[in-house]
């Protein structure tokens, strides 16, 4: 061989010596490593024999898998070479890597698969049948398992409707006495699904995302929500803006909601979620709505030492202070003269929407340079604003509010004011003092009454004189008597 054909071999075989080394190179990098019990490979079927299929692990590694656990429920089987199926290696037994399907079917498993799979820690699909004492009977393809109460399910039900007649997967955690005694559990898997999808929230959930989920457990205290396998939990102040609503009235169980993150803590596994965050905040438009100085309606949702809080709408309440509810008086606490579940009307005084916060006042503000006040003894007309435990407050003509307290009503003590002067009733009263600093009127309707009274009798008196005048000799009986007597009127 001359030199330059010498030459053109030695090429050629570096040429087939770098294509082989990068077919091995290529064959080791899909050769798996070695190999633990319960560890997934996706692999081709190479051929088949006897009882047996045999799987390609890379190189001239093989692996084999029970023909039986492919067959159908006809007993045949669809599985041929070339066909890329993926198997659980369990164990290597007499020199073989063996290797399971067994997740893929019920009626084919026997105790055989179920050994492995317990060797090899793999799940295993069964029916729940019935309760049993201690626990359920779950039937494995066609092998009698036990799983007690507590490996049910994480929160231990025992409401057997929710799990006889299911089909569930099962991790086996005892295998006895040659498959005699099989302990399966339900939780293990959950409890591992759980801290899986805890691990992938991780690194994905952070506080101000918007998720889905579906509503799990409805409670007084709150709604737990199922969030991708996670349990987040709904606070009764975050359900909605309207605070007067039950749990129940809200949403339902099973029932899909979109809900906002508001904070995470996973060392303590709590994640707290809000549904009223995903409505209309009612605090945007609070300045336009509630302006200084208008009057307001609202109900009295509670009660504290230092004042009321009104429910104005859905989400957004008022504080009356205890100084702005006695009209003047001194009371130690709200509950002497208010109640909660009242209807009350007062004045806006003061809005933060910022720090969402009204401020309310049962008694109007007074501009004294934009509305002149009153004079003590002047009568007055309004009609009634509303009725406190100890007056009733008038909504005066020009706009002004002033208090008629009980002992200026003029009425029997004990009356039922609320009964007797309905909102908007109307009132004569008279004026009977004025704070100039404050601008609080106070009021007297008895007054009133007696001034009234006077009038009427002194209109009396002077249309007697009328009378008198216009008709002389006939002012009184006596006068008609006396006439009588003296002839002038004859008798008939």
């Amino acid at each position: 061989m001359d030199e330059k054909n010498l030459l053109e071999n030695s090429l050629i075989s570096e040429d087939e010596t770098e294509e082989d080394f990068e077919e091995l190179f290529k064959e080791s990098l899909n050769m798996p490593s070695r190999l633990e019990p319960g560890q997934k490979v996706k692999s081709v079927v190479v051929g088949i024999s006897g009882d047996l299929i045999y799987i390609d692990l890379g190189g001239k590694t093989e692996g084999v898998v029970e023909l039986k656990e492919f067959y159908d429920e006809a007993g045949e089987y669809h599985v041929k070479p070339g066909d890329e199926i993926e198997v659980f290696f369990v164990s290597v037994q007499n020199g073989m890597k063996r290797f399971t399907t067994i997740t893929r079917g019920l009626s084919t498993i026997h105790l055989s698969d179920l050994r492995n799979a317990f060797e090899a820690g793999l799940p295993v699909s069964g029916k729940v049948k019935a309760e049993i004492k201690g626990g359920y009977e779950v039937n494995i393809g066609k092998v009698r398992c036990f799983c007690p109460f507590s490996q049910i399910d994480v929160r231990g039900n025992r409401d057997t409707s929710t799990y006889i007649g299911e089909t569930f997967p099962f991790k086996i955690l005892e295998f006895e006495e040659n498959g005699r005694n099989i302990i399966v559990s339900r939780r293990v898997l959950l409890e591992e699904e759980q801290s899986l999808k805890r691990e992938r929230l991780k690194e994905s959930l952070k506080v101000g995302m918007e998720v889905k989920g579906k509503v799990k457990s409805i409670h007084d205290f709150g709604i737990f929500v199922d969030v991708g396998g996670i349990d987040g939990f709904i606070p009764l102040n975050e359900l909605e803006w309207d605070r007067t609503k039950r749990p129940a009235d809200v949403l339902s169980v099973g029932q899909e909601v979109d809900v906002k993150t508001i904070a995470i803590d996973w060392e303590k596994d709590r994640l707290t979620l809000s549904l009223k965050a995903m409505q209309p905040d009612p605090w945007l438009n609070a300045a336009e709505k509630y302006t200084i100085d208008s009057q307001v309606k609202g109900v009295i949702v509670r009660l504290t030492p230092f004042g009321v809080f009104v429910n104005l709408e859905p989400g957004i309440d008022g504080l009356i202070h205890i100084s702005k509810l006695g009209a003047g008086r001194r009371i130690k606490h709200p509950k002497e003269v208010v109640e909660v579940g009242q209807w009350i009307e007062a004045y806006v005084t003061g809005i933060d929407v910022e720090n969402k916060r009204i401020s309310l006042s049962k008694e109007q503000m007074v501009d004294k340079e934009k509305v002149e006040l009153p004079s003590e003894g002047e009568t007055v007309e309004g009609i009634v604003d509303s009725v406190m435990p100890y007056g009733i407050f008038l909504k005066l003509n020009n706009g002004l509010s002033g208090l008629i307290p009980n002992s200026e009503m003029g009425t029997p003590k004990g009356t039922n004011h609320s009964r007797m002067f309905p909102q908007g009733t109307a009132i004569t009263a008279i004026v009977t003092k004025v704070d100039l600093s404050s601008g609080k009127i106070t009021l007297s309707r008895n007054l009133a009454g007696e001034q009234a009274a006077n009038a009427d009798f002194a209109k009396y008196q002077e249309q007697v004189k009328t009378d008198e005048k216009s008709t002389p000799g006939f002012g009184s009986f006596g006068e008609l008597l006396q006439a009588k007597f003296n002839g002038k009127i004859p008798f008939h």
